[in-house]
Formats: structure tokens, C-alpha cells, sequence
């Protein structure tokens, strides 16, 4: 996923940052309220993790204006307990989930994951295309039954492709999705990772094909 992460607690957003980035999400990390609104039309992102207290603005307020400003970006809220005073008008505004202080990073991901989960209309943790299985939750991908060897970010690209089987998806948007916002990246590495999930895909009956130009997209070999 491309998170947009919007917390002022340095120790709590250095910790969520890495917890995320580690499981090979892209993660860019806002400190202020003013921030938040230029930050989230900036960039593309599959989900906000976004917390209440923020200096100069604050988190409910920035809700109704994303929501009015058409960003439809599924959004969680960090808090701390005695800020909930109306937990349905907080979902009214327009949050998707909120949690509160203190969680586990665990449980912090494992939300985020179901938020993109819901809006994607997809209600397990497990998906599939012809004989490959990814386990979203476990970071674990078989082709009948026996495991494969991925790396983290050929997982992640993996699960990009096999979400959206059938279509392609641009290069741009897989070197977004895959790489930091603070890594220089070039076609290259996409490509290279490309290569090497296709030789690990050798046993499954589905292929990546090339669509010149543009990207790349997963489908069952005929």
C-alpha cells in the first residue's frame, strides 16, 4: 500500500513508519496539520492512518475537508482514548476505522489492511488467480499448495498485479506503489523484480505479460 501517515509524536510515527515500511508499504510521513490537505492531492494513496491532536490543525476538521475535496481514500484514525467522545460522528465525517492509544503495530497494519480489504470489495485475507494463492496477511504466496521464495517487494508487486488480474497497471503506478518516497528508483529495478517473479512463476498456470509502453498485467496462461 501507499500510506499517507499523519502523526507529531516523533517515537510514535518513527515506530509506525518502520512497522509499515518493513512490511514493504510506501510510506510518507506528515507532521503538521497544514501539510495534510497539499500532502494527500499531491500523490495517489490507498490509505490514511491519520491522528487527532496535530499542531495548527486539527484531525477531525481535516477529515470533512478531504472528504469535501473528493479524497476518497479509505482514512484510519489514531487516538488517544479520551478523545473519542462520539465514536459515530467521527465515522459520519467520513473516517473508515479508528484506533486507539496505545495499539499494538500489528494491529495498526492488519487494520489498514482490511480498510483496503472493504474498499476493494474483497472480504479475506487470501486471494488467488489460477493455481497462485497470496496470503495477505502472512505475506506468503504457493502455486498449488507449495510455497514460493519472494522476496518482500516481489511479494508486494505480486499482490498489485494479482488484485487487479486482467488489467494492466502502469509502470508509474507499480514503481509509486512499491518504492519510498524518498528512493531514488529507476525502470530498471521494476523490471528487474519483474523478471525474477516470472522465473519463480515458472510451475504456476499464470503469466505476467508485457504490455509495451505502458505496464504489466497477471492472467491465466491459455
Amino acid at each position: 500500500m501507499r500510506i499517507l501517515l499523519v502523526e507529531d509524536n516523533e517515537d510514535l510515527g518513527e515506530a509506525i513508519e518502520k512497522r509499515l515500511r518493513t512490511a514493504g508499504h510506501s510510506v510518507e510521513w506528515v507532521k503538521d496539520g497544514d501539510d495534510v490537505v497539499p500532502a494527500a492531492e499531491a500523490e495517489p494513496f490507498d490509505a490514511v492512518a491519520l491522528d487527532l491532536m496535530l499542531p495548527n490543525r486539527d484531525g477531525i476538521g481535516l477529515i470533512a475537508e478531504l472528504r469535501k475535496r473528493k479524497f476518497n481514500a479509505p482514512i484510519l484514525v489514531i487516538t488517544a482514548r479520551s478523545e473519542i467522545d462520539d465514536k459515530v460522528s467521527l465515522l459520519d465525517l467520513g473516517a473508515d476505522d479508528y484506533l486507539v492509544k496505545p495499539f499494538d503495530l500489528r494491529e495498526l497494519e492488519a487494520r489498514l489492511r482490511a480498510l483496503l480489504r472493504r474498499t476493494g470489495g474483497q472480504a479475506s485475507s487470501t486471494v488467488g488467480v489460477g493455481n497462485l494463492e497470496l496470503d495477505l496477511a502472512g505475506l506468503n504466496a504457493a502455486v498449488d499448495g507449495k510455497a514460493l521464495e519472494l522476496g518482500r517487494r516481489e511479494f508486494r508487486l505480486l499482490e498489485i498485479l494479482v488484485a487487479h488480474e486482467g488489467k494492466v497497471v502502469a509502470k508509474e503506478r507499480l514503481m509509486n506503489q512499491l518504492f519510498n518516497f524518498d528512493e531514488t528508483v529507476s525502470v530498471n529495478a521494476l523490471e528487474l523484480h519483474i523478471s525474477r517473479l516470472r522465473k519463480k512463476l515458472e510451475a504456476a498456470n499464470v503469466e505476467i505479460g508485457t504490455v509495451r509502453g505502458v505496464g504489466y498485467v497477471v492472467r491465466v496462461r491459455e
